[in-house]
């Protein structure tokens, strides 16, 4: 059987498993009637939604999106909810406490609304900036407050389009950095639909300029077509390479990797942090590796760099898909140290799929070297 039909099976099944253990537990009609509508929405609207993305009419398949995506995330809560519930009842029924089916049933709806109504703002409003330092030993006193903008994870696409991207390039140059760096899955979808949705990156400015990686959906999405398409925007594209930025007299090498797995992709794109800094000064004071995703620590540390910027993770970007991320990377969220590599993870600028954000705040992250203790 095709991964589509079981896909679908599996949704249908779920649904039954939801409207068996929620429906007949809930006695007022209302209660009744608006979670079966519930049920039957998110059964419609998922799969619409992937079949629209594939129309000619890119409005309508951006509306198809949103309300699937939508569709998506409430279902997602609907269903942990539901779960979580299942395990209560069983634990009361264990216990010998008061049974509170009927109570618990009507509460899965609601909480899973309100959960996908804040999601919901903390998807789409700009992300807050989020400031780390990062102590480096050995810092020249040129490089005291070097300042890197990141920005991950944007994911311009059927729901996230130009204005989205104009107010995150607002609050970069706000910052002032030193440099600005974009690490992957900027983009879903291809360069001849969201050209313009792309196009305010090229008013990011940095004393340095603006520096980007490829992420694994830029390999969905047609790899080659958006280097040339970034570059045209004035971004430094970074493919296994480096950069060596001269600051007030001291050298710092930023260089940056194809994403982990892009070779599985296109033959022949490794990501190689050793080829990345082959060439490199060695008196550089600071060696910074852009990498998409946190896997490449490894390498990056046995490369010998200090720091290594990643986002890929989103922080799990909603509540409970969190609290597994850890079995699929190393770092989930923050500032990590791996032998003598620091290794910053980032939530994600914007979001992918479900417009939800919850429990895992997206962010602008200012990194500023200072000097360890």
């Amino acid at each position: 059987m095709r991964p589509m039909p079981i896909a679908l099976l599996l949704l249908l099944l779920l649904h039954v498993y939801l409207g068996a253990r929620l429906l007949p537990a809930l006695a007022h009609p209302l209660a009744l009637a608006g979670t079966a509508a519930l049920l039957a929405a998110t059964l419609l609207l998922i799969p619409a939604a992937f079949a629209g993305r594939r129309g000619r009419n890119r409005r309508a398949a951006d509306r198809w999106t949103w309300a699937g995506m939508t569709a998506l995330g409430l279902f997602s809560m609907l269903a942990v909810l539901t779960l979580g519930r299942d395990v209560l009842l069983l634990a009361g029924a264990v216990l010998g406490l008061p049974p509170l089916a009927g109570p618990s049933a009507a509460a899965v709806p609601l909480l899973a609304l309100a959960a996908v109504a804040i999601g919901a703002v903390g998807a789409r409003r700009t992300a807050a900036v989020r400031e780390v330092d990062v102590p480096v030993d050995g810092l020249p006193p040129a490089l005291h407050g070097f300042t890197i903008v990141q920005v991950t994870d944007v994911h311009v696409g059927p729901t996230v389009k130009r204005a989205y991207v104009q107010r995150i390039v607002d609050a970069v140059n706000r910052l002032q950095p030193d440099a600005v760096a974009l690490t992957g899955d900027l983009v879903d979808g291809r360069v001849a639909d969201l050209r313009d949705d792309v196009a305010p990156l090229a008013g990011l400015r940095a004393r340095h300029g603006s520096f980007f990686v490829t992420g694994n959906h830029e390999y969905y999405s047609g790899v080659a077509e958006w280097t040339d398409a970034l570059r045209g925007l004035g971004l430094t594209v970074l493919e296994n390479a480096h950069r060596v930025l001269d600051h007030g007299g001291a050298r710092l090498v930023l260089a940056g990797v194809r994403d982990f797995s892009a070779g599985q992709v296109v033959a022949g794109h490794r990501s190689d942090p050793q080829a990345a800094i082959a060439g490199a000064p060695a008196d550089a004071a600071v060696r910074v590796l852009l990498a998409h995703q946190p896997r490449s620590a490894a390498a990056a540390a046995d490369a010998g760099f200090d720091l290594q910027l990643s986002g890929h993770t989103h922080g799990g970007q909603f509540w409970p898909w969190n609290l597994f991320v850890r079995f699929q990377q190393p770092f989930t969220a923050g500032l990590h140290r791996l032998q003598d590599l620091w290794v910053y993870t980032s939530r994600g600028t914007g979001y992918w799929g479900p417009p939800k954000r919850f429990g895992a705040p997206s962010e602008i992250t200012l990194l500023k070297l200072v000097p360890a203790s």
